[in-house]
């Protein structure tokens, strides 16, 4: 077997795991959905079908006052067990296991009359808490044991109480927001009891054979966080009070240290996750930046863990434990750590899914099913939109010919990957390169589709992408001057002093480009701040960046805010790690002209000269579509995908997400 740690049993209590790995709770946004149970039901079965032992829910909090959006699930009456025994019932009949989330969001609640240890208001939502009385955190207590009854009740295997994160528990076990004085503050005794109260009183609800997985924050990431120490007590008194499994959380919400996206290392808070092993009786679970079988492999036999949690990945490929086990893990649709399509979709209401498989959380509407009649088609374009429109149209059973004038496959992402932070873009290309070879794509390489090429096919899909656009400024064409493509593949390397023209999704591409380099784990840590020593409760320590290789500055037409593209859950990021490596920022730019001496602009009306080495063109693009009035002369049928379609902004999500669709109906 490839992976025989992570295909090895495990029991947790009373029940036994055929493999160690748990799928990670996701809020999905179905949870609150009007038809949200049927499709979470589609949603886990899948992925429990295909070998997935034990899953987690989005979170359910049991009181009003917790909710993690306004108008989010409340469970705790027995009317709603139908909705939810529809989604265990799928489960068990796919052969997995699944446990029922239960969390308090604390002062992190977005809801009026939210409620936390302290009434110190937390920095992401709008709402001042309210500090809990006795009585509050009595009834409380008895909320979260009601709503353990009752998901054992609507079949679920048992419950993950959410202790990390910055939420109610964990708000309980840090002196930063656990200012008390009476029996649940002060001391460390103080500050532990509620969490331990809660475990005590759900085991006593539900007795025994029922899995008890208490989220513990290994790292809160802040400043007066939990004590080391405190986390230590914590976890070795969950045993006595009825855990029988310990998760990780990594990170509170307002942390500023990034701990899931793309720019975080691989496995990066293992070692965290290890000294609570070394130290505790329970099983222990890694989780954060987890997204390949042979890495959580490799956790196991290092002893760091005795599970792993993945996430993420399992939105990117549902298969991802068969193909595992199967010695196919090069057939795995890697998780990119993008965040686009599932956290970003949550935080602005969307239905949470994934931009390299946008079938995930729409499982029972995009349906691929073999085709009622098999066509010759052509597809025109070997990018992100291309790759996902031929290798599913393949699926259905189509003959499919891919063009591509390029000599690799990948397009845009081909330059995503060289961007510091976004390596994982490469397992996309590889992804789709083994699936076109599978499905029996042929791959026309290193030569552009004319239209003579396209005739005999029944249709073609154009996913011909974009080409950047050139804005009309005197001296474009100087020798300082080069694209963002040439910048980025290397082709033409930019000097010592940079500006950077745009400040969109590429232009910060650009920049992180120009300033960073790909970073281990150690370096990572240093920068944000992160003390793997744990000396400071909370475990962070004033961060440390590396000089930059070059002097950039990013400019942009607009007066706003910089980054207003970028991702909700990322574009902080990208903006601090811009600043820390001391990239200049300039709004309300108007471009004069360049020249020997530089960049000419104007900023407020006052006339500037940045002497810089090159100027890096980052001022949008336009569709390529030449072959569209040909295809339609000679009568073949045609669509548009991609950056062909819309190219305003780069979008990967939207373009592999149309594609998909367009031949998941072709």
């Amino acid at each position: 077997m490839a992976f025989p740690r992570l295909f090895a049993p495990i029991a947790l209590g009373s029940v036994t795991l055929p493999n160690r790995v748990l799928m990670g709770s996701m809020h999905t946004n179905l949870e609150e959905h009007p038809d949200g149970a049927p499709r979470l039901a589609a949603f886990y079965a899948e992925r429990a079908a295909a070998g997935c032992a034990l899953m987690v829910t989005g979170g359910f909090t049991p009181s009003p006052e917790g909710p993690l959006i306004e108008g989010g699930s409340v469970f705790g009456r027995e009317d709603q067990l139908p909705w939810h025994r529809t989604v265990t019932q799928a489960v068990h009949a796919a052969g997995g296991r699944i446990l029922l989330q239960l969390l308090h969001a604390g002062r992190y609640a977005p809801v009026e009359g939210n409620l936390a240890p302290s009434a110190l208001k937390a920095p992401i939502v709008a709402q001042s808490p309210r500090a809990m009385s006795e009585d509050d955190i009595i009834r409380t207590i008895a909320e979260f044991a009601r709503a353990s009854v009752l998901a054992r009740a609507a079949g679920y295997d048992g419950v993950e109480i959410m202790g990390s994160e910055g939420y109610l528990l964990n708000e309980f076990t840090a002196p930063r927001t656990n200012r008390r004085t009476d029996r649940w503050g002060g001391d460390r005794e103080g500050r532990l009891r509620f969490p331990l109260d809660v475990v005590r009183a759900v085991r006593a609800a539900v007795g025994q054979g029922f899995v008890v997985m208490y989220r513990i924050s290994v790292l809160d990431l802040v400043e007066d966080g939990t004590p080391w120490e405190d986390t230590l007590a914590l976890a070795r008194a969950m045993r006595e009070a009825g855990a029988d499994v310990l998760n990780s959380g990594i990170g509170w919400h307002e942390a500023r240290v990034p701990t899931i996206a793309h720019m975080v290392p691989r496995g990066a808070w293992t070692w965290a996750t290890a000294k609570l092993k070394r130290a505790v009786d329970l099983p222990i679970v890694a989780t954060n930046r987890i997204n390949d079988p042979a890495q959580a492999e490799a956790i196991l036999a290092a002893g760091d863990a005795d599970m792993v949690s993945m996430a993420r990945p399992f939105l990117a490929d549902a298969a991802l434990i068969a193909k595992a086990r199967a010695g196919r893990a090069e057939r795995i649709n890697t998780c990119i750590g993008c965040n686009q399509a599932c956290l970003d979709a949550y935080f602005t209401h969307r239905v949470a899914s994934c931009l390299v498989n946008p079938r995930a959380g729409h499982e029972t509407e995009i349906a691929i099913r073999p085709a009622e009649r098999r066509r010759r088609l052509a597809v025109v374009g070997g990018g992100p939109a291309g790759m996902a429109a031929a290798a599913t149209l393949a699926e259905r059973g189509h003959t499919v010919v891919l063009f591509e004038a390029d000599a690799e496959l990948g397009g845009q992402f081909n330059l995503a990957k060289r961007v510091p932070g976004k390596s994982d873009y490469a397992e996309t290309i590889r992804y789709f390169r083994n699936e076109l070879a599978a499905r029996g794509v042929e791959v026309r390489l290193g030569r552009r589709a004319e239209i003579a090429d396209l005739k005999g096919f029944e249709a073609a899909i154009l996913a011909t992408g974009i080409k950047p656009r050139l804005p009309d400024i005197p001296g474009i064409d100087h020798p300082k001057v080069v694209g963002y493509v040439d910048c980025l593949s290397g082709r033409k390397p930019a000097g010592k002093t940079v500006a950077v023209m745009g400040a969109g999704g590429i232009g910060h591409d650009v920049a992180m480009a120009l300033t960073a380099e790909e970073e281990g784990l150690d370096t990572f840590l240093a920068r944000w701040g992160v003390d793997k020593a744990m000396r400071a409760p909370g475990a962070v320590m004033p961060p440390r960046a590396e000089k930059p290789a070059r002097q950039v500055t990013l400019l942009q037409r607009k007066t706003g805010r910089f980054g207003a593209t970028l991702g909700r859950t990322t574009g902080w990021v990208h903006r601090l790690h811009l600043q820390q490596a001391g990239v200049s920022f300039l709004g309300g730019v108007s471009y004069q002209r360049i020249d020997d001496q530089g960049l000419h602009i104007a900023v407020g009306g006052e006339a500037r000269t940045l002497a810089v080495d090159t100027v890096v063109v980052c001022a949008g693009q336009e569709p390529l579509r030449e072959l569209v009035d040909p295809l339609h002369n000679a009568g073949i049928e045609t669509h548009l995908v991609g950056g062909a379609d819309r190219a305003e902004e780069l979008d990967a999500r939207r373009a592999i997400d149309q594609a998909v669709r367009l031949a998941a109906r072709l």
